[in-house]
């Protein structure tokens, strides 16, 4: 099996039902493997085995049931075309539908009055309004229904029944019925309905408004050094390795690490941070990021779709295009809503006829144009567009919309300490030895030269201040999360916690004061054995990072349970958790075990999210519920999670809670809105008030009401970029 992802853009959805006809035609090719339709972008992301079928296959099922499907990305024009069409056709039916509203309710009759409304009404209906009509005809062609088929039937009928009786009136007249006509109904509803689309395609062009922005971000041009001298080159000719010069203003074009020179770069608009950061030789720069003061080159290690920010892109695309299980159900009721709508139209008509004929005509359209599902369809991936853009806006990334959901629910956060709450940064604090300190600092360094731990990285650099040179370590053995064994100078070294050393029957009885005023202090404490006995400790601290104990007191003042994991003692994991306000913290686990607990967690019914950094805590990542991996750390932690918090700061994860909960909060809203709008407009159109009040709903306020709901549902979405965090 070959397995192809292709992203086509579709022109012709106008609704859920358009959404749920394309993907019940593609599940019907056996070699798709998945596909994902997005109403709001018009495009769909479809994963297929190449060896059972290929693109123009795909293509052609698109097109056979009456939409275009394309590669090429649409441009600007292409995205402002949709708005102008529907404005011109709105305002050119309104020129004429107004001219038929004012003769039909001004009450004067003269000659040919019904002829001179039919005339007018031609072109609105079926050439302003032509889109309803062919997309009727497509539905017929394929055996299915949408929001088209609803206003197609409703109109036509309107107009037929009205031309009927303006050049047949005898007709009517011969069996009783008064010969009423629907001009004004049938083009009234054409230009409220063309006049909604104008504004619902104005309103999704402003809620894809942060996405547009991020693939505006990059510069188009760049100026790399080559052979001495500057040249300008497209960004998408840019390799690993080219040099780049960037001055005052500029933005930066690829990821890379700066290799003279110094300045201060605005990185607000990936990670949110307002303050510019300082920047020297050997820091890393990030694309789309602007360069404020000095002047510097740099050699580029990500380019293309490698960088930053297209990585960025990428995820909120992916996020846009996966759905949530709230928004499956509403693409499954539009699925069968149009026919079902049909049938009640019809029925309404039928009892209409034995109890007041000339009000048939009204009931059954009113019942078609009330009951359009547009709304449901735009419910979700509106939402989901406005958030996903907030959250990128702000550095908080989400993979997929199932994330965003489940995301709404955690009432637990676990935190790796290490990289997480403090900063990753260890460096030691304190010696107590009963022999040369350089003596111990050079076994133990020695020992420790070959592992990348950040412990063993502290004790390592200590030496470097201190010019004590090293030996390489022979026999080097490492048992994960409590210590190392080597051989220096043809000793054995053991280096680990009090444990380890027990384990390999050395007695740390004479060090137990100094090991629990270590663990007092919050630093994790190394003993150091050699010759058969242990030599001393050394007491290595981590800074804890400043916005942690910020972080911690946002979600407990949430209601959410914030719980620390970490390999420390108890003791030392206490004073950790004390200083940032972890109430519960879960010590000496190994990072084997981390999932473990967290599955532990699960199982007493708890809805959890875990945030980490390291290699070690992928697996934890995997098993929460949700993941959350801050993004200064490593790249199989930040693949292993659901949300990935560009800036590092914990205050993020409080940030991305309460974004989940307000965008599922608009999307419920949403589809409330849509959902009591149908239940109630329906049987009011079918005149269920008329036997009490003797209320039967114009057309014509059906159709306002309809179109209106669709830009309601739009416009409560945007109100997300209000959020409060």
């Amino acid at each position: 099996m070959t397995k192809t992802t292709v992203k086509l853009n579709i022109r012709g959805m106008s609704c859920a039902g358009c959404v749920a006809k394309i993907e019940k035609s593609l599940n019907v090719n056996s070699g798709i493997l998945e596909s994902s339709v997005n109403l709001t972008l018009k495009n769909a992301t479809i994963i297929y085995d190449s060896d059972k079928t290929n693109l123009s296959q795909i293509n052609k099922q698109i097109s056979d049931i009456g939409y275009e499907a394309t590669e090429d990305e649409p441009s600007e024009e292409d995205e402002g075309k949709e708005y102008k069409n529907q404005k011109k056709n709105f305002m050119h039916s309104l020129i004429l539908a107004l001219p038929v509203l004012v003769i039909s309710m001004a009450g004067v009759d003269f000659v040919y009055k019904n002829y001179l409304m039919m005339v007018l009404s031609i072109p609105v209906i079926f050439v302003f309004g032509r889109q309803f009509f062919i997309g009727l005809y497509k539905g017929i062609k394929n055996k299915s229904a949408d929001m088209n088929t609803l206003i197609a039937v409703g109109t036509g009928a309107a107009f037929l029944y009205s031309a009927a009786a303006t050049l047949f009136p005898e007709l009517f007249t011969s069996i009783g019925i008064e010969p009423h006509v629907y001009y004004e109904v049938a083009t009234i509803i054409i230009a409220l309905i063309l006049m909604g689309r104008m504004l619902e395609a104005k309103a999704k062009g402003k809620a894809s408004s942060a996405i547009k922005g991020l693939l505006t971000l990059s510069p188009k041009i760049a100026r790399i050094i080559e052979n001495g001298k500057e040249k300008e080159v497209s960004i998408d000719d840019l390799k690993v390795g080219n040099i780049i010069l960037i001055r005052p203003g500029e933005k930066i074009a690829v990821d890379g690490e700066i290799i003279e020179g110094a300045s201060s770069v605005d990185e607000s608009m990936i990670t949110g941070e307002s303050m510019p950061v300082e920047k020297h030789t050997g820091d890393k720069v990030i694309s789309a990021t602007i360069n404020k003061t000095g002047s510097f080159k740099f050699r580029a290690t990500q380019v293309g779709k490698d960088t930053t920010i297209n990585q960025i892109i990428k995820l909120v695309e992916n996020t846009l295009a996966s759905k949530a299980p709230i928004q499956r159900l509403a693409d499954t009721i539009s699925g069968y809503f149009a026919i079902t709508v049909i049938v009640i139209a019809i029925i309404t008509g039928i009892i209409w006829m034995f109890i007041k004929p000339e009000l048939a005509i009204v009931a059954f359209v009113s019942v078609l144009i009330i009951a359009c599902p547009c709304a449901l369809g735009l419910a979700t991936p509106t939402a989901v567009m406005v958030g996903a853009g907030l959250g990128a806006q702000r550095g908080i990334l989400i993979k997929n919309i199932e994330s965003l959901e489940i995301a709404n629910k955690i009432d637990t956060v676990v935190f790796d300490k290490t990289g997480t709450i403090t900063k990753g940064e260890m460096q030691v604090a304190d010696i107590y030895t009963n022999i040369d300190e350089k003596e111990l600092l050079y076994y133990a360094a020695s020992a420790e030269s070959l592992s990348e731990h950040p412990i063993s990285i502290a004790i390592v650099q200590k030496t470097k201040d201190k010019n004590i040179q090293l030996t390489k370590p022979e026999n080097f053995a490492s048992e994960s999360g409590l210590g190392i064994t080597a051989n220096i100078d043809s000793r054995q070294v053991i280096i680990g916690n009090k444990g380890f050393l027990n384990n390999n029957w050395i007695n740390t009885d004479e060090f137990s004061d100094r090991i629990d005023e270590s663990l007092s202090k919050g630093q994790t404490a190394i003993m150091v054995a050699y010759d058969s006995a242990a030599k001393g400790i050394i007491g290595i601290s981590d800074t804890i990072k400043p916005d942690s104990a910020d972080a911690v007191k946002k979600l407990n003042s949430m209601g959410i349970k914030t719980i620390m994991l970490t390999g420390d003692n108890p003791k030392s994991a206490a004073a950790i958790a004390e200083k940032v306000s972890i109430k519960e913290y879960i010590a000496e686990v190994l990072p084997q075990d981390k999932a473990k607990k967290v599955k532990e967690l699960q199982e007493k019914g708890n809805k959890v999210a875990m945030v980490g950094d390291g290699i070690n805590d992928a697996p934890a990542l995997i098993q929460a519920d949700v993941g959350i991996a801050i993004g200064t750390g490593t790249d199989i932690a930040i693949e292993s999670s659901d949300i990935t918090l560009i800036k590092g700061s914990l205050k993020d994860v409080a940030e991305s809670i309460i974004l989940s909960k307000q965008t599922i909060k608009t999307i419920r809203q949403n589809l409330f809105f849509a959902f009591i709008y149908n239940v109630l407009g329906i049987p009011i159109a079918a005149g269920v008030l008329y036997p009490f009040f003797g209320i039967l709903l114009n057309p014509m306020i059906a159709a306002a009401a309809m179109s209106l709901s669709s830009v309601s549902v739009v416009t409560n979405s945007l109100r997300l970029k209000n959020i409060k965090f």
